[in-house]
């Protein structure tokens, strides 16, 4: 992976609700920057602009690019936030780890089969992921609170929980986490949970497919965090109401604005 003290910008464009919205490569790494423009910010509430890091899930921004897309446009003219996002490594077309396609041709069959997913598989899915990504989202934070009118604090929300724990862990930049309780968990992370004090908000689909709920529930019992809250819904995986939109952008506004405004 190389990285570049600043993002390259390939375009830039101004969506109808007057949210700015830039491509960039940082490095090799493709990603998006939404700003709040002039027609679009609320009215201010402190004079710093949060950034909140969205990370999306590994099926390549080209899938999922409009979910991603519409929270950041959701948070910039709710709450003047600034967001950003990158693509995870092995996923649209950035080249993945030795290996990564027989594991996940392997989780695919134990998956069909109806068999459980062991630790040793979880690992191999999860562990490459956490260790190439983590350093590049710090990388990104560097590269976008150097930024003129970014300037934090920063939270972060993602899917892939384990990656999101790890910045939480080690990255203290960030204030606030927003996590969403719908991946593999392996049992490092339970012992990285421990470390995480920031307020957490969690998602959790009660009857999601293809995750383990006693799993998710006893990753949040782990987190060492003081403030923590757990918002579980009925329904699968894709199925989380949109009203948790509004509910994770008002977590994200008690601890990224300054409270003593």
């Amino acid at each position: 992976m190389t990285t570049t003290s600043a993002p390259r910008f390939t375009s830039e464009r101004l969506l109808d609700d007057g949210v700015v919205e830039r491509a960039f490569t940082l490095g090799d790494i493709p990603g998006f920057l939404w700003t709040p423009g002039p027609a679009s910010t609320p009215t201010p509430t402190s004079a710093s602009t949060p950034l909140i890091l969205i990370s999306p899930p590994p099926l390549g921004l080209g899938t999922v690019y409009p979910r991603i897309a519409g929270r950041a446009r959701y948070y910039a003219t709710r709450h003047g936030f600034a967001s950003a996002t990158l693509e995870l490594p092995g996923s649209g077309g950035r080249p993945g780890w030795e290996g990564a396609e027989e594991t996940r041709a392997e989780l695919r069959r134990v998956l069909r089969a109806g068999e459980p997913v062991g630790a040793e598989l979880v690992d191999a899915l999860v562990l490459p992921l956490v260790e190439r990504a983590a350093p590049e989202w710090r990388a990104a934070l560097d590269a976008l609170l150097a930024l003129p009118g970014i300037d934090g604090p920063v939270g972060y929300e993602g899917g892939v929980i384990s990656l999101g724990v790890r910045l939480a862990a080690v990255e203290p930049r960030i204030r606030a986490a927003g996590l969403f309780a719908g991946s593999f968990v392996p049992a490092a992370s339970f012992e990285e949970a421990h470390r995480v004090t920031v307020p957490l908000h969690v998602l959790l689909q009660w009857d999601d497919e293809d995750n383990d709920r006693q799993a998710a529930l006893d990753l949040f019992d782990a987190f060492g965090s003081r403030e923590k809250t757990l918002h579980a819904n009925m329904g699968g995986h894709t199925g989380v109401p949109a009203f948790e939109l509004e509910s994770g952008a008002r977590f994200f506004a008690r601890h990224l604005r300054d409270v003593r405004e």
